[in-house]
């Protein structure tokens, strides 16, 4: 048996964990597409907003309206109103007729143009016009290269989300995931819509475990192209990847600290499977977090940077457990059911995801910290890896669909749900990144 096999099997036999198991960023080959979202659930209530086709916008390599669109239906809270047949279509506010849009049902309305500057670069401008007052409550420009035409309409998107909503909007961000295509391990990055994505690591041995820095800048990650687990950190501008943990024995469950410069780890190099903290530099000493006569793993920081909640069967069944950064006593987090696994904080510390089995089916569930309440927010067969978009809003995780590994999302309240599929692969490990300034 090689030496991956042999770690999963541990895993599976402890804790019944469903496994899945280069150069700076580099386009995906031909024929790996895009992953494609179908939307499978809605939220209560949605907000009824027209998104009118921006003013010049035909002919340019990236449509924005389309994309602010699915982006905005995507989330569940907005229901978009058709704008076919309004003449003429404004992209100004002293073109609204808001009478004409109050009869379509409308309460917001997106207007703006998108105007090639014939230096190759466009500019582009928006307006969020609230329909029953009559006024405006958004408006931004940009200039910006054609590279840049999707990623701004997600930033308007977002700025839409966050007026309308209160939250921040997270249409703008990336997300990681491994897809394996026969022998073949791929990490990748795509945007939060699944489009674009890109390699940033392949390899014919397994990859797992990706984390995001802080700063979105840095993906940790376990690959097995030693022939046993080491801790990677790659730089997702330059390329270059640093060993961190290549410890005697396994180095696995790489946690990155809300500051960016340490990474908590799972290493055997003292025997059984303990947690420790390292530079997320690489070098110097690795200390010691927790001590137990069971395995402990998954680690993940709060985001204050105070706690650390983590796995272990120290109890005799796999439940979390959570104990200060510095080390010290571990307090029992959770109690219902013999199996709760792969812990991670909401952003705004309240709260925590994680795997829950009930039965024969692993389910994605959240538990509030004050309360101890948990609700069951998945019902597929094996649902695992859970998480969080930086705005708390939504929950990413891995499931199945016919014997193959999909990517799905549900919200923190259960009501709305997405499915991601990839035609050529099987999708695992699944992490949203953070807010950055992209």
């Amino acid at each position: 048996m090689n030496t991956y096999a042999c770690y999963r099997s541990l895993l599976q036999r402890l804790f019944g964990f469903v496994i899945f198991a280069a150069a700076a960023l580099t386009a995906a080959p031909p024929g790996h597409a895009a992953l494609t979202i179908d939307i499978v659930g809605a939220g209560a209530n949605q907000i009824p907003i027209a998104i009118a086709p921006f003013r010049s916008e035909e002919g340019i390599p990236q449509p924005l309206t389309p994309v602010i669109g699915a982006d905005l239906t995507r989330s569940g809270l907005f229901k978009t109103v058709d704008t076919g047949g309004i003449v003429p279509m404004p992209s100004e506010p002293e073109q609204v007729n808001y009478a004409q849009w109050k009869t379509r049902g409308a309460e917001a309305l997106v207007i703006g143009s998108a105007t090639p500057l014939g230096d190759g670069r466009f500019d582009v401008r928006f307006r969020l016009m609230d329909v029953t007052k009559g006024t405006q409550l958004a408006g931004f420009q940009y200039t910006v290269a054609a590279a840049q035409l999707r990623l701004t309409a997600h930033k308007i998107a977002d700025a839409i989300y966050e007026k309308l909503t209160g939250d921040k909007g997270v249409f703008a961000t990336r997300i990681t995931y491994v897809v394996k295509r026969g022998a073949r391990y791929e990490l990748q990055v795509a945007d939060a819509d699944g489009f674009g994505p890109q390699t940033v690591l392949g390899s014919n041995e397994p990859i797992i475990s990706p984390s995001w820095s802080p700063d979105g800048t840095r993906i940790a990650y376990v690959s097995f192209e030693r022939r046993k687990p080491v801790v990677y950190v790659q730089s997702l501008t330059t390329g270059r990847r640093t060993a961190v943990a290549n410890f005697s024995g396994s180095n696995s469950a790489p946690a990155w600290s809300p500051d960016g410069r340490r990474l908590a780890v799972v290493l055997s190099k003292d025997g059984g499977s303990q947690m420790f903290v390292i530079s997320a530099e690489g070098g110097g000493q690795a200390q010691r977090l927790s001590t137990s006569a069971g395995i402990d793993t998954e680690p993940n920081w709060s985001p204050d940077g105070q706690w650390i909640l983590f796995t272990s069967d120290r109890g005799g069944s796999p439940q979390i457990y959570r104990m200060p950064s510095s080390g010290g006593q571990a307090q029992r987090m959770t109690f219902e059911g013999t199996y709760n696994v792969s812990p991670r904080h909401s952003p705004d510390g309240k709260s925590f995801t994680f795997v829950q089995r009930s039965g024969t089916r692993f389910s994605v569930a959240v538990q509030d910290f004050a309360s101890r309440q948990v609700q069951v927010l998945t019902d597929g067969a094996v649902d695992e890896s859970p998480s969080y978009a930086p705005n708390g809003r939504m929950i990413l995780y891995a499931s199945e669909t016919r014997g193959r590994g999909i990517l799905a999302a549900v919200s923190s309240d259960g009501r709305v749900k997405q499915r991601f599929t990839e035609t050529g692969g099987d999708v695992r490990e699944p992490a949203w990144g953070p807010l950055t300034n992209r």
